[in-house]
C-alpha cells in the first residue's frame, strides 16, 4: 500500500472517515481509501492503495492527489445559466425548465437529428448505457458519439475487423510475467499507465525481451532490449518489413495458420512485392534492426504485442494495428497462455463506455445499431419497436462539423471538452459557438463550458457509485460513499432528470446505479459484450470480472480464442496493409522541415480540467512544453528554456523549449494537456482515419523558430 503524504507526529484526530473508491484516470482504475482526518477546525487526507487483482495497491502520483481536484473551492456547486454573458446561479427546476424549452423548440424548427449527444470514456456503465439510452429513446437522434473515438477507435475497429471482438487484453495482465517477447508499439506505459510499469519490469527479470516502437526514448523505451526509433506515422510500413521477415524466415506458426487463420495467402503474396530496404528508407529503422525485432518475436514460445496512440492516432491507424495484429496472428501468438493482444485504453472507463451504446453505430453489449437482430434485442429491453430506433450517426468530429454547418443545433456535452481535445480546436470552439443551445455537464467551467447555455454540476469520483471496465476487460465496482458536493447530481441522476421535463420520466425511473446494472446486464445479454452473469454482489466478493460472462455461474473469460475466433467462420483475419496510408499524412517540406507528434505526461490527464486544478499536480508540469533535439534546435537557431513559435498549415502556437537528446532530430513532440495559446490540438490537422473516423493526433509537419523579445513577452502573458 502506497500513503499519500506522510502525516506531521500529532494527537489522534477527533474523527477520521475512510471512503473506498477507485481512481477517476486512465484505465487501470487503480483502487484506493481517501482517509479523511480531523483536528479540531483543521482537515487532513491521506490516500492509500487497496490490493486488487489489476494494481496490486499501487497508485502513482495522479491517484495519490486525485481528491485536490475533488476539493477545489472552484468545483460546480449549483447549476449556472449564462445571462447576458455572465453566469448566474439557477435552481435545478428552473434548469431543467430551460432544456425542455429548448430542446422542445429546437426538434420542432430543425427535427430530431438537431439534438446531439456528446459523451464520455470516462463516465461509469450505467452511465454510458443510459446516455445511449437517452439519444435514442428520449431525444429520438441519431447524433450520439463521444470522446473516446479519439483514443480507442483505430484498435476496436482493428480488433473487431481480425478477431470479431474488441476487447482491451485478450488475455490478462498476469499473462505478461510470462511472456518471453513483448513489444509495445506507441504506447508509453511509465507515464501514462505507470501502475503497470511492474508488470514489465517482472517480466524482464523474468527473461522476458522488450522491444518498444517510438520516436522517443521515453521512460518506456529506456527499459527496452531493442528500441525502434522509427519516424512517426510508418508503423504501417515497419510491421510489414516484421512480417517480411518473419514469412522470408519461414518463422510462421503453420499449423496454427492452417487451422485458425484467413487471408493468410493474401498477405504473403503482398510481403513478397515489398522489399526490406525501401522498408527501412520509409521508416528510419535500418534492415538489421527490423530483422533482429521480428526474428526475436517471432522465435520466443510466448509473446504480446501492445499498442497505444502512437500507433492508432493517425489517418491509417486502424490499418497500422491491423498489421501489427498481422504479426501476432503469423506467429500463432493468441488463445494460449502469455500470448495475445493488449489495446491500451487511455480514459479510465475507455473500454466499458464504448460496449454499451455512445457510439454512433453501437447499442448495448457491443450490438451494431445497424443490424436488425440486434435492434430488436434492444427496441424489446426499452419497450419500443425496432422502426423507433434511429440509425447510425456519425463520428465526434463529424458532429463538430455538422454543428458548423447548421445542421446539428442543439447539444448536451457530458463530461468531456472537445474544444481543448479535438484537432482544429479553434474550429471547434467557433463551430460550438454556431450552437442554438448548448448544455454542458462537468465538475468545472472547461474551455467548452465556457460556451455552454447551461452547466450542470456533476458529482466527482468519490461520490458517484458504479460500474467500470478497466484495461484488461475487468469489470469492477467502483464504491462511492461520500455525498455530492453543493448541489451536485450523479450522472445518472441528471439524465434521468431531464428525460423526465421531455416525458420520458416512466423510462428512465431508477433509483440507484444498480438498478440501471440490472437493466444493462440484460441489453447485453447474448452479444458479443455479454454482462449478464455480472451482478453488484459477485463484484464485490470477486474483485472484478471479465466479460464475456454469459451467465451467474460462469467465472468469467480472462483468456480469449482458446478455442475459436468471434468472427463468423470462426478464423482469424490477415489484412493486406499497405505502406501508405489512403489518405496522406503531412510530411516535412521547406517550409514545416520537422514532424511534431503529441502525447501525455506523468502528472497530466486528458485535457486537464482535473489535474489542472490539482495543486501538486500542477506544481509539476505548470506550462506545456516542446522537446526538441539540441542538433535541432541549433540548426533553428533555439536556446534551451526560451519560448519558441511552432507553425504548422493549421496556425501556431508558443511554448517553451526543452532539448533532450532522446527524440529523434527531425521529430518534436508537445503534450496536450493544455488550453489557450499552449492548446498543441489548435493546430493539429483535421484529417480522419477513413476506416473509424480517428483524428491524425500523431503526425504533422511544423516549423519551428525562436521569439523576439516583445513576442515572448506576449506569450507568457497568453498561456
Amino acid at each position: 500500500m502506497q500513503s499519500g503524504y506522510l502525516q506531521e507526529k500529532r494527537q489522534p484526530p477527533d474523527r477520521e472517515i475512510v471512503y473506498n473508491s477507485q481512481c477517476p484516470f486512465c484505465s487501470v482504475q487503480c483502487k484506493m481509501q481517501l482517509i479523511e482526518r480531523k483536528h479540531g477546525q483543521e482537515t487532513s487526507y491521506d490516500v492509500v492503495g487497496i490490493e486488487n487483482p489489476t494494481s496490486k495497491g499501487r497508485l502513482c502520483v495522479k491517484g495519490l492527489n486525485a481528491h485536490q481536484h475533488a476539493f477545489h473551492p472552484d468545483r460546480l456547486t449549483q447549476p449556472l445559466a449564462k445571462v447576458n454573458g455572465k453566469w448566474l446561479p439557477i435552481s435545478w427546476d428552473e434548469a431543467l425548465k430551460q432544456i425542455a424549452e429548448n430542446v422542445q423548440a429546437i426538434q420542432q424548427e430543425d427535427g430530431h437529428d438537431a439534438m446531439a449527444v456528446y459523451g464520455s470514456a470516462s463516465i461509469t456503465n450505467e452511465e454510458a448505457y443510459l446516455l445511449g439510452k437517452f439519444a435514442r429513446l428520449a431525444l429520438k437522434t441519431r447524433h450520439i458519439d463521444y470522446n473516446g473515438r479519439l483514443c480507442m477507435s483505430a484498435a476496436a475497429s482493428a480488433a473487431t475487423t481480425a478477431f470479431g471482438i474488441d476487447r482491451g487484453l485478450t488475455n490478462s495482465l498476469e499473462d505478461v510475467l510470462f511472456a518471453e517477447c513483448l513489444m509495445l508499439v506507441g504506447t508509453n506505459l511509465a507515464e501514462c499507465q505507470p501502475t503497470l510499469m511492474p508488470y514489465i519490469e517482472q517480466a524482464k527479470k523474468n527473461g522476458a525481451f522488450l522491444i518498444v516502437v517510438d520516436p522517443r526514448e521515453t521512460a518506456t523505451a529506456q527499459l527496452a532490449d531493442l528500441h525502434i526509433k522509427l519516424k512517426p506515422g510508418t508503423d504501417a510500413a515497419l510491421a510489414n518489413g516484421l512480417l517480411k521477415c518473419i514469412l522470408e524466415g519461414g518463422y510462421e506458426d503453420a499449423a496454427f495458420i492452417q487451422k485458425q487463420v484467413e487471408g493468410f495467402a493474401e498477405v504473403k503474396a503482398h510481403i513478397a512485392k515489398l522489399k526490406l530496404e525501401n522498408i527501412a528508407e520509409q521508416t528510419g529503422v535500418s534492415g538489421d534492426v527490423i530483422t533482429k525485432a521480428a526474428k526475436t518475436f517471432a522465435k520466443a514460445r510466448t509473446g504480446m504485442i501492445f499498442t497505444a496512440r502512437g500507433v492508432e492516432q493517425q489517418t491509417n491507424g486502424s490499418m497500422a494495428v491491423r498489421n501489427f495484429l498481422n504479426v501476432l496472428i503469423a506467429t500463432g501468438k493468441l488463445g494460449k497462455h502469455a500470448c495475445g493482444f493488449a489495446a491500451v485504453t487511455g480514459q479510465s472507463n475507455g473500454q466499458g463506455a464504448r460496449e454499451h451504446g455512445q457510439k454512433a453505430d453501437q447499442l448495448p453489449g457491443y450490438r451494431s445499431i445497424e443490424i436488425e437482430e440486434h435492434r430488436a434485442h434492444i427496441a424489446a429491453i426499452w419497450g419500443i419497436s425496432p422502426e423507433q430506433l434511429p440509425r447510425k450517426g456519425v463520428s465526434a468530429f463529424e458532429m463538430i462539423k455538422k454543428a458548423d454547418k447548421g445542421e446539428i443545433t442543439g447539444m448536451f456535452l457530458m463530461c468531456s471538452n472537445p474544444v481543448v481535445s479535438h484537432p482544429q480546436a479553434d474550429f471547434v470552439k467557433n463551430a460550438l459557438k454556431k450552437l442554438k443551445f448548448l448544455v454542458a455537464v462537468d465538475l468545472f467551467v472547461s474551455e467548452t463550458a465556457q460556451l455552454a447555455d447551461l452547466i450542470l454540476p456533476s458529482t466527482s469520483y468519490l461520490e458517484d457509485e458504479g460500474t467500470m471496465t478497466n484495461v484488461e476487460g475487468r469489470v469492477t465496482l467502483r464504491e462511492a460513499s461520500m455525498p455530492p458536493y453543493g448541489e451536485a447530481r450523479h450522472d445518472w441522476q441528471i439524465i434521468c432528470n431531464i428525460a423526465a421535463v421531455l416525458g420520458k420520466g416512466t423510462d428512465f425511473s431508477y433509483s440507484c446505479s444498480e438498478d440501471i446494472f440490472t437493466e444493462l446486464r440484460m441489453a447485453s445479454k447474448g452479444g458479443i459484450a455479454d454482462y449478464y452473469g455480472i451482478t453488484y454482489e459477485r463484484l464485490r466478493k470477486e474483485k472484478g470480472i471479465f466479460w464475456p460472462c454469459p451467465s451467474l455461474e460462469h467465472p468469467g473469460t480472462p483468456l480469449l480464442f482458446t478455442d475459436c475466433f468471434y468472427r463468423p467462420n470462426k478464423k482469424a483475419l490477415m489484412t493486406v496493409v499497405p505502406n501508405d496510408a489512403p489518405v496522406p499524412k503531412e510530411k516535412p517540406s521547406r517550409d514545416y522541415p520537422l514532424y511534431l507528434t503529441t502525447g501525455r505526461v506523468l502528472a497530466h490527464y486528458l485535457t486537464g480540467v482535473q489535474t489542472r486544478n490539482s495543486a501538486s499536480l500542477m506544481a509539476r508540469n505548470f506550462e506545456s512544453f516542446v522537446e526538441m533535439h539540441p542538433e535541432t534546435a541549433k540548426k533553428h537557431g533555439i536556446a534551451d528554456r526560451t519560448l519558441i513559435k511552432l507553425t504548422t498549415k493549421q496556425g501556431s502556437m508558443i511554448v517553451r523549449c526543452h532539448f533532450t537528446e532522446t527524440i529523434r532530430e527531425d521529430t518534436v513532440f508537445v503534450p496536450f494537456h493544455w488550453s489557450g495559446k499552449q492548446n498543441v490540438n489548435r493546430i493539429i490537422t483535421g484529417n480522419l482515419d477513413p476506416d473509424c473516423r480517428m483524428p491524425a493526433f500523431k503526425v504533422s509537419a511544423v516549423r519551428a523558430e525562436p521569439l523576439v523579445v516583445h513576442e515572448q513577452t506576449e506569450g507568457v502573458l497568453g498561456t
